[in-house]
């Protein structure tokens, strides 16, 4: 939670795309993604589970769609590296279960007229920490996990496997970044780098990661002689992936947004059409509480957007500034529903919900993201709110 306490320390992590829950986050928006090609107004609830040897594809799917599930599985597996038993899981010899059945008319009867997919309450936030607009943790953690997987697709770390984790923790004085206090890189690998011991990685492996990862993409200048870099801090990590842990879709929410600086609506989002609020009016609160930000007439924002299933205006819109707003939060509530129509239907019209973007969303992180695609990202109200602020 965002702290204007003197010091505090701030922690947020990610994972890499091989991360068995990342797994099923880009199985359920593969297909998702799928069927939108080709029939943009289905509705779609995806979800995946990953153990030793096995997924299973289950939900809640209507759509004049044909899919092949097995193959778009397959397909996932295969790019984001499990072609190989040498990491426990191979894309060829899995086995895949196809459990999908249609959703429940009496949801439908209620969306079809543009109502909300379901009740419950969106969050979106920024701030001017990073140039993204993002908290500075979370930024770190998913840059860390890219670049486990960029060194490891060019052979760079040959020796790395898909699944992996990352977390920074930053030192804060009155609400702003000083320093990084810790880093932690956990990611699997192979045998090739273990001590004579074969209990722990080598001393190289460690230099190489902390040089290669962590001091590659977080600036020098928050990196001093008290930060504390642990890498497979349980000495190593051999066996990973599906074959060490279940994956399921929608359980790296806070990976997902926001790194645990704000509060979580509680909503997932893979696997979601955008009559879904839980996805689409959280991008929604993301454009919102960025283009406030970006009109300067806040250093923070977080947008609360709260729904009833099948109504289609919001039940409630809530915005914090954390004291950093030039007018009253209450005002700035009132810009938000001046400059936003925050319907499903006009969410999903601004934004071109209706398009197979969604897997690139599914690994580090559904914000901050610099992609076209990502039209949450855009400032373009930003100019209209300063105006209407006397900014």
């Amino acid at each position: 939670m965002i702290s204007n306490m003197e010091y505090s320390l701030l922690t947020s992590e990610s994972v890499t795309e091989g991360h068995p829950d990342k797994v099923c986050d880009q199985i359920s928006d593969g297909v998702l993604d799928e069927i939108v090609r080709q029939d943009p107004m289905a509705r779609v609830a995806c979800e995946a589970f990953i153990s030793v040897g096995f997924v299973i594809v289950g939900g809640e799917i209507t759509t004049s769609a044909h899919i092949d599930v097995p193959s778009i599985t397959r397909g996932i597996l295969k790019e984001i590296g499990y072609t190989s038993e040498i990491y426990g899981f191979n894309y060829k010899t899995c086995g895949v279960l196809n459990a999908i059945g249609k959703q429940s008319p009496d949801i439908a009867q209620g969306v079809d007229v543009g109502g909300a997919g379901d009740q419950g309450m969106m969050i979106g936030y920024a701030c001017k920490e990073t140039k993204e607009l993002m908290p500075l943790p979370i930024m770190q953690s998913h840059r860390m996990c890219q670049k486990l997987a960029e060194l490891r697709k060019n052979n760079t770390l040959s020796y790395l496997g898909p699944d992996g984790k990352s977390q920074a923790t930053v030192e804060y004085k009155m609400g702003v970044p000083q320093r990084v206090d810790s880093v932690i890189v956990s990611s699997q690998h192979t045998e090739e780098i273990l001590d004579s011991t074969g209990e722990r990685i080598t001393r190289d492996a460690i230099d190489e990661i902390i040089d290669k990862v962590v001091k590659d993409v977080i600036d020098p200048e928050l990196l001093d002689k008290d930060t504390k870099y642990y890498v497979n801090p349980t000495g190593k990590f051999v066996v990973g992936g599906p074959q060490s842990d279940t994956g399921m879709t929608g359980r790296k929410i806070v990976v997902d947004t926001y790194g645990g600086l704000v509060p979580h609506g509680g909503g997932a989002f893979s696997g979601k059409d955008s009559t879904k609020v839980d996805r689409s009016a959280a991008y929604a609160a993301r454009y919102v509480a960025k283009n406030v930000v970006a009109s300067g007439v806040a250093e923070r924002c977080a947008v609360s957007l709260a729904y009833a299933i099948g109504v289609p205006e919001p039940t409630a819109v809530m915005v914090n500034t954390f004291g950093t707003g030039k007018m009253k939060d209450i005002d700035i509530v009132g810009l938000v529903r001046k400059h936003f129509d925050l319907t499903p239907k006009s969410i999903i019209e601004t934004l071109d919900l209706r398009r197979p973007i969604f897997r690139k969303t599914a690994a580090y992180g559904h914000f901050g993201r610099n992609d076209p695609d990502f039209t949450w990202e855009r400032t373009d109200v930003a100019e209209d709110i300063a105006k209407s602020a006397g900014i």
